[in-house]
């Protein structure tokens, strides 16, 4: 299994970067989205 990882990691080596970057951005969002309302409401 972690052959099947490090295989698959040497393939994708291109757009692993990309997808780090990406999957920061979501969870940047999705908390952003978690503390908008307790935001909102303090106003």
């Amino acid at each position: 299994m972690i052959h099947q990882i490090k295989t698959a990691a040497a393939r994708s080596h291109e757009t692993l970067l990309g997808d780090a970057i990406g999957a920061a951005a979501l969870m940047v969002m999705l908390m952003g989205c978690l503390y908008l309302p307790g935001f909102v409401q303090g106003f």
